[in-house]
């Protein structure tokens, strides 16, 4: 199955690229896109199970969905993964 998600913090291509190098190292996640514009997130996914890894993954790199909180914690993890995105 097909799903997208909202995050929060996504700014740039370094963002999008962390994203999808991350959440593309997820077992049974595959085709994962992001739009900057659209600050959205979208995968394949074979049971909902994956899909909420890669929910809390999202979190982890700092780009929590919309209806999680956006912790400051978050936001300077963001800025971190957004600075190796680009640097890779």
């Amino acid at each position: 199955m097909k799903t997208t998600l909202i995050v929060q913090n996504l700014k740039c291509g370094g963002c999008a690229k962390t994203i999808v190098n991350k959440v593309s190292e997820l077992e049974n996640i595959s085709d994962v896109a992001v739009d900057v514009e659209n600050s959205s997130v979208s995968f394949v996914y074979q049971d909902l199970e994956d899909a909420l890894k890669v929910k809390e993954k999202l979190q982890k790199i700092g780009y929590p969905s919309v209806d999680m909180e956006n912790t400051t914690a978050a936001k300077l993890i963001s800025y971190l993964s957004c600075a190796t995105g680009k640097m890779k």
